[in-house]
């Protein structure tokens, strides 16, 4: 009975920890968004999907397609959670675009920029570095 509670106990802090880390944890990278629509909604992303500027997605420079990752507003600490699917920002200094739903979810489509840190919650099978 002891050796089973504290397997439980032991088991359930482990899973805690992860999902603190995975929320509070050192951000991947640290750096400037800004969102992206009007002129790219239908078009093709970088990975062939159909641009959708209402729905949830990112563009980033390096990191591999189907990356999952969990953008955080670092003035306000309002997140979404996106999936990279295109190529971007193109612009000195920006480290990632959002669709403008993401944009919209983080409250930053007046402002058009905002500092942003980004957390790897999922990399895509086999494209882990």
């Amino acid at each position: 009975m002891n050796e089973t509670f504290l397997y439980v106990v032991g088991s359930a802090v482990l899973v805690g920890l992860a999902v603190l880390y995975a929320f509070f944890g050192p951000y991947y990278e640290v750096g400037i968004a800004s969102w992206y629509g009007p002129g790219f909604h239908g078009n093709r992303t970088a990975n062939g999907e159909i641009y959708d500027m209402n729905g949830i997605s990112a563009a980033h420079k390096s990191l591999p397609f189907g990356t999952v990752v969990r953008v955080v507003e670092l003035e306000t600490g309002r997140s979404v959670v996106v999936r990279i699917n295109d190529r971007g920002p193109f612009i000195e200094g920006r480290i990632i675009d959002l669709s403008k739903g993401a944009a919209e979810e983080l409250g930053i489509v007046a402002k058009g920029i905002t500092k942003v840190g980004l957390r790897i919650l999922r990399w895509p099978p086999g494209d882990r570095p």
